[in-house]
């Protein structure tokens, strides 16, 4: 279920969510009728999770007996992998970047919610927190020391075109001495609530579209299914 921390900004309730996925990702998610979250040590970026250097300098030289204890760093590689996060992309508009990233644009899915309904389609008894990614340069820039939540909420500027919101919740039910998981593990979601519409890629064949629209009907979902507008072909004016 939602739960608020002070540690995460959340998106405005009528903020709008995308969640860009290839067509196995999206069966998975109507089968199972739960939103994959992965480990984060498996998202594919090494900053995942990190503190920045001045973060760590000023944990250090808070206190000389410090010294004797595992860094930030250290600390950091241990918990990304018991912390599980759910990338989404907010924007108004649909993203031709997005599209290109994070899934083939001839056989792409995009899920299109608002932020409120997202609150409310987390239907797992798992506390799960949401909140806005920051982009800091981490030569410079300060990622606040004081919760272990803190450093997967920021990510290098290189990535501020993603717009990223993330659901998060980090498990550390069996300790540290065992993983919780391979790669991931699934959130129970409601998905009448959580899916207001389902966008086929722009270059997607009209056999692709008919499939979806045909694997949503029969998981009975309610939601509307159509092509991304950007597929639409321009309109010439003579005078």
């Amino acid at each position: 279920m939602y739960n608020e921390h002070p540690s995460f900004i959340p998106p405005l309730a009528d903020a709008v969510l995308w969640r860009y996925m290839d067509f196995t990702k999206f069966v998975s998610l109507l089968d199972k009728g739960a939103l994959f979250f992965a480990r984060a040590d498996k998202l594919g970026d090494p900053f995942e999770g990190v503190w920045t250097t001045r973060t760590q300098e000023a944990f250090f030289n808070s206190s000389p007996d410090l010294q004797g204890i595992p860094d930030l760093q250290g600390i950091s590689k241990t918990i990304r992998r018991f912390t599980l996060i759910s990338c989404w992309h907010e924007n108004s508009y649909e993203s031709d970047a997005m599209w290109s990233l994070y899934s083939r644009e001839r056989a792409g899915i995009a899920i299109k919610t608002d932020f409120s309904s997202f609150k409310q389609g987390l239907v797992s008894d798992t506390d799960i927190y949401v909140g806005k990614v920051s982009y800091i340069d981490y030569d410079r820039d300060f990622i606040p020391g004081d919760n272990l939540f803190n450093p997967f909420l920021y990510k290098r500027r290189s990535f501020e075109h993603e717009n990223e919101v993330r659901a998060i919740n980090i498990e550390l039910s069996k300790g540290f001495d065992q993983d919780i998981c391979e790669i991931g593990i699934y959130y129970e979601v409601d998905l009448s609530l959580l899916i207001h519409e389902v966008i086929v890629a722009p270059y997607a064949e009209d056999w692709f579209l008919e499939l979806i629209q045909s694997v949503a009907a029969r998981y009975n979902l309610q939601a509307p299914v159509r092509k991304s507008s950007l597929a639409a072909e321009p309109v010439w004016v003579r005078f």
